[in-house]
């Protein structure tokens, strides 16, 4: 694939290049990448594959997405990497071309183990860029040397570099994509110094931010654009389906291919829309800022909650063939290419919402959802689209007054209850070593049985094999019509895994 102007100006002074065109294997362990396949997905630039591996093609030290629109370049000058990490860390730099920035991220269920999954998310929303690896293992469950063996194992490079990676990544999209001031675009990338940001950029791309900057062809006025991209087919009619039906009123806006929302992510307070980018398979985020001096803009934050919010790191081909054969679940998979799981932008407005729908129609949680949020969510200046308030954060949930709500007294106490654990920091929305471990941590509180539990975590946290086995609409739709016994589906399920979420989806919305 052919270089960029800037991989060409680096090329010439590149010294060190890893021979891996003659790598017998691939690093990965979990799931090999076949070579030839990998091969044939660039010659056809097959959109499926995008983000699965990425080509490191040794005649120019530059890594592509199998998507590159550039020449092909000849299978012997070719080898194949599961991640942009490894590519760098191998000695490649990512092309201008294709901007691996913008691929779908690493598929959570894809073969790689389900711990290497959950550090990936923590690492996507800054764990590294201030805390410590110690912390980041401790935090699943591991020691630090086990993560760094399975990271090598799954992903091709440790936790720090595929940290180093993301911030590059990110740095790299904000530069090429908005017009955020350089030092602003260096923090909200997570680089802990101008000097540092400046020198990465550099060393990756050959130049100085600013070069890259001014060879940019697009801009995005004042407001900051994301591109987003997942591998097709994907169904976002559906997916704004089912979260019209359980918006916020005053925070979600959804319309025709148009989500909207506001957000306050650590004092940086705004409005964000997304919708289909005008090419390639990508959504378009927009994201407008409240205060236009706020340089604390948790943008990595931002598209990693987007990216879980509308599922855009599945894996739709393997989703299916797992189910092809299962006579409940493939026929409905069938009749619904792309299914997502619909998930959430913030994990304590999804848990609120779970405890208001417990026992009670959609409508209704959602008509006293809307009664919270004009009571004690924050009023802002309204967009075009009906939002007009931010949600109320845990601190002020957990002082509220929510008697005359149209709410039970336990279901008071278990909502002050929740917003109380997560104000002091006893619980958050980020993952555990295991599924079992949240759904112990969340069931630990009073009112949130099994059934909220697992559905926080399924959209949530993202956790493909949640699966509420005790829903009423999930029992009727396994039993087509008549409801099978709980423990029965539950049994039943366990040929699901661990794409349990996707069969729940796949019963309660085909």
């Amino acid at each position: 694939m052919a270089m960029s102007d800037f991989g060409e100006r680096r090329a010439g002074g590149r010294s060190r290049l890893l021979a891996m065109n003659e790598m017998s294997t691939p690093i990965i362990a979990a799931a090999p990448l076949d070579p030839d396949q990998c091969y044939r997905a660039i010659e056809a630039k097959d959109a499926r594959f995008d983000g699965r591996f990425f080509v490191c093609v040794s005649t120019t030290g530059i890594y592509c997405r199998p998507v590159c629109p550039a020449r092909v370049p000849k299978r012997q000058h070719c080898s194949f990497v599961p991640s942009a990490a490894a590519a760098e860390a191998a000695g490649f730099r990512s092309c201008l071309r294709c901007r691996p920035e913008t691929a779908p991220g690493t598929p959570a269920w894809a073969g790689t183990a389900a711990t290497v999954s959950r550090a990936l998310r923590l690492i996507e929303e800054g764990a590294l860029d201030e805390g410590r690896l110690e912390d980041l293992a401790a935090r699943l469950g591991l020691g630090e040397r086990q993560l760094r063996r399975l990271f090598l194992a799954h992903v091709g490079a440790g936790p720090q570099a595929v940290a180093a990676n993301r911030r590059l990544l990110t740095a790299k999209q904000l530069i090429s994509d908005t017009r955020m001031p350089l030092a602003d675009v260096a923090f909200a990338a997570g680089y802990q110094s101008l000097r540092r940001f400046n020198d990465a950029i550099r060393t990756a791309y050959g130049v100085a931010p600013t070069e890259i900057r001014r060879a940019s062809e697009t801009q995005a006025g004042s407001s900051i654009r994301i591109r987003l991209g997942y591998r097709p087919p994907f169904d976002f009619d559906s997916v704004l389906s089912y979260l019209s039906s359980r918006a916020l009123p005053g925070v979600e806006s959804i319309g025709a291919a148009r989500y909207a929302r506001s957000f306050n992510l650590g004092g940086a307070k705004g409005f964000l829309t997304v919708q289909p980018a005008a090419s390639g398979h990508a959504l378009e985020a927009r994201v407008t800022m409240l205060d236009a001096s706020a340089t604390a803009l948790p943008i990595r934050a931002i598209a990693a909650r987007l990216r879980r919010l509308f599922d855009l790191d599945a894996e739709p081909g393997a989703i299916a063939a797992a189910f092809a054969r299962d006579p409940l679940i493939g026929p409905r998979l069938k009749r619904a290419p792309g299914l997502r799981v619909p998930g959430a932008f913030d994990g304590f407005e999804l848990a609120v919402r779970a405890v208001l729908g417990q026992q009670i129609s959609v409508k209704g949680a959602t008509t006293i959802a809307g009664r919270i949020v004009a009571k004690f969510g924050e009023a802002i200046a309204g967009d075009d689209g009906g939002v007009t308030h931010v949600f109320p954060s845990p601190a002020r949930l957990a002082r509220a007054d929510l008697s005359g709500l149209g709410l039970t007294g336990g279901r008071i106490a278990t909502l002050k209850s929740l917003a109380g654990a997560v104000s002091s920091g006893a619980l958050d929305f980020t993952p555990r070593e295991s599924l079992e471990a949240k759904i112990a941590e969340l069931t630990a509180l009073p009112g949130i049985g099994a059934w909220t539990a697992h559905y926080i975590c399924l959209r949530a946290l993202g956790e493909p094999d949640a699966f509420p086995s005790s829903d009423l609409g999930l029992r009727k739709a396994a039993g087509k019509g008549e409801p099978v016994p709980a423990a029965a589906l539950e049994a039943l399920s366990e040929r699901w895994r661990p794409w349990r979420g996707y069969a729940a989806l796949a019963l309660w919305t085909t």
